[in-house]
């Protein structure tokens, strides 16, 4: 049975996106920063339990991405990724990035473009299996990608989001794969492996 996680009293803060728009976050625990990307419709809160979870180990940063999900307004591709941009600035050196669902997308479009971050992980970008098809993995943007990048998937989950990030692994030139036993589609019930947390703070394992 999983055990509940109450979650750590954050710290909330501002930053200025570069188009001058304010982006609320909220920042847990102490450790290496660690950026929390989620989905397009979830607000900073969908994120709270599994920041409380790594707020152990890791300073976690959750906000408030535009548009439905409680974010500010003006949402397109470009002004989300100088939004995360922003994040990680305000993280600071060695700040890592992790994106669930759509939030995997996203920070994955931003690595292909200029955002200075060497550590991410994704779980489940919701691309379908076959490369550059419609909704399909965008080959030619994750092939930009030059960090290394873990990509997970749950072993609860259907079998389409788990070839997905099969398939995203394969298109970046350096990534990992590895599967949460499990876990469920799109949103991970547990603390997660000891591997995981290596690979986000840049460690081998």
């Amino acid at each position: 049975m999983t055990r509940a996680v109450a979650p750590t009293a954050p710290v909330r803060g501002r930053v200025t996106s570069a188009d001058g728009t304010v982006v609320a976050y909220e920042r847990r625990g102490e450790g290496p920063p660690l950026v929390l990307v989620g989905g397009a419709l979830s607000p900073r809160r969908g994120e709270w339990r599994l920041a409380g979870l790594l707020a152990e180990r890791f300073t976690t940063y959750t906000y408030d991405r535009r548009g439905p999900g409680g974010g500010a307004a003006g949402c397109g591709p470009e002004r989300e990724v100088d939004d995360l941009a922003a994040l990680v600035a305000e993280a600071g050196p060695g700040a890592g990035v992790h994106g669930l669902p759509s939030g995997g997308a996203l920070v994955l479009a931003a690595a292909a473009g200029v955002l200075p971050v060497a550590r991410l992980s994704v779980y489940e970008p919701p691309y379908g299996e076959d490369d550059d098809a419609h909704d399909g993995v965008p080959s030619e943007l994750l092939a930009r990608v030059r960090q290394r990048v873990l990509v997970l998937d749950g072993g609860a989950s259907p079998r389409w989001p788990r070839g997905a990030a099969r398939a995203v692994a394969r298109a970046l030139p350096h990534a990992r794969h590895g599967t949460l036993t499990g876990q469920p589609m799109w949103w991970p019930r547990t603390p997660w492996p000891r591997s995981w947390r290596r690979s986000t703070r840049g460690e081998r394992g």
